[in-house]
């Protein structure tokens, strides 16, 4: 049986993971959940891999959930039921916590769970024509394994309204929430795409692996003692490792950096 998450990694180290359902509008059920959280297991552990993408084939990025795998699981137990669930929470989990920057490129629809895998990404770019729902109310469901990462994006003042009424949403609404950071014309989303590219590879690679790191442990903490004494021990550490005094060298000596390749 044919993939349908596709995979490619350039030369330059930028993999690209792709949803290749394109006749089901890229929802997914418990076979893309697996193949996808395994993709990024893969690409996490891979040194080569400096930027990971995230993209999809056909009109729609993500459907969300796929009727037949819903349908199935209605005549699931509760215990049966949880099994599904954890493997979407880990699969959001997985994606969050890749320790590579990840970009989500949004040509279409993303629905329901589709919004938590842009939600999930560091960055996302959408196309004017996007669409977006956190349609799971309308169901007599709740966007429960990917609130974690949709409430980080855009708030608990904008879920408030956008999980309970199930709203669709478009593109400039998202840029205005937060939930993308860049909204383009259709025909312009590949360079947009591949300008960020650029951009995140003329960056340290262990730095941008720390950035989300930090970035985890001072989003909700207190600035306490703690707090202050870890950020200091943070940088003192990236300063004194190989890729910080590289970094500073190659700005004194005016030239590029030994991550950037030619």
């Amino acid at each position: 049986m044919a993939s349908q998450v596709l995979l490619s990694i350039d030369p330059r180290g930028v993999a690209t993971v792709t949803l290749d359902r394109p006749e089901l509008h890229n929802a997914f059920d418990d076979r893309v959940i697996a193949e996808l959280t395994s993709a990024l297991a893969k690409l996490a552990a891979d040194a080569a891999v400096r930027v990971v993408v995230l993209a999809a084939n056909g009109k729609s990025f993500s459907a969300g959930a796929d009727l037949g795998w819903m349908k199935r699981m209605a005549a699931y137990s509760e215990a049966e039921n949880l099994a599904d669930a954890r493997a979407l929470a880990g699969l959001m989990r997985t994606l969050a916590g890749l320790p590579k920057p990840t970009l989500a490129l949004v040509q279409g629809p993303a629905y329901g769970g589709g919004v938590g895998l842009v939600a999930c990404c560091d960055i996302a770019v959408a196309a004017d024509t996007a669409g977006f729902s956190l349609s799971e109310a309308r169901l007599g469901l709740i966007p429960s394994v990917i609130s974690p990462y949709v409430v980080r994006a855009i708030g608990a003042r904008a879920c408030h309204r956008y999980f309970l009424t199930a709203e669709r949403f478009d593109a400039a609404e998202a840029l205005r929430l937060g939930l993308v950071h860049q909204v383009v014309a259709p025909a312009d989303l590949a360079d947009a795409g591949e300008k960020m590219q650029r951009i995140l590879l003329d960056c340290g690679p262990a730095a941008q692996a720390e950035c989300k790191a930090l970035i985890a442990r001072v989003q909700h903490g207190d600035v306490d003692d703690a707090m202050v004494e870890d950020t200091a021990r943070r940088i003192a550490r990236l300063r004194a490792s190989p890729e910080g005094k590289e970094g500073v060298a190659a700005f004194l000596e005016k030239r590029k950096p030994a991550w950037v390749k030619s």
